[in-house]
């Protein structure tokens, strides 16, 4: 199924073939059940970026290791 999501990060719009059944999607969308119960088999890439929009490599450098600074 295409899904096509805005980046909560960069406001960037993607458009992504991810398999899932189109029930199941509906489903989640109309607040019925989570995405974990909906979309077991998705993997965790997926299934972020079907709630937030962002792909892995925006993660990756939002979150990078060193980023985060403590306060003593």
């Amino acid at each position: 199924m295409e899904i096509k999501r805005k980046s909560v990060i960069t406001g960037v719009e993607r458009v992504r073939e991810i398999p899932v059944d189109p029930e199941h999607f509906t489903l989640w969308k109309n607040g019925y059940v989570s995405i974990n119960e909906a979309m077991p088999y998705l993997n965790d890439e997926d299934r972020q970026f079907i709630i937030s929009g962002i792909t892995k490599e925006e993660w990756e450098e939002a979150f990078k290791e060193g980023d985060l600074v403590e306060n003593l």
